[in-house]
């Protein structure tokens, strides 16, 4: 069974020159062009969302050193 489904969109006939464009550019059909756009919008989304969760992985590595340095400092000195 293929992962492939059969979808019928309206879209404004900008959007449709566009898909026409990308295809003749990539030798690909309309269909394949569409599909490669919303692909790559995905794979963009998927992008932005783990920059933002490493950042949040990174602020959260930061407040858990800025808490545990000094503990270290008083337990082990010969670390300063």
């Amino acid at each position: 069974m293929s992962d492939v489904v059969k979808l019928t969109i309206s879209l404004s006939r900008n959007l449709v020159e566009f898909a026409d464009v990308l295809s003749k550019e990539r030798n690909i059909s309309r269909s394949g062009a569409i599909a490669i756009i919303l692909q790559e919008s995905a794979e963009e989304r998927e992008r932005l969302a783990m920059i933002e969760g490493y950042k949040a992985m990174a602020e959260q590595r930061r407040e858990f050193a800025a808490m545990a340095l000094p503990l270290a400092n008083e337990v082990l000195p010969e670390w300063k």
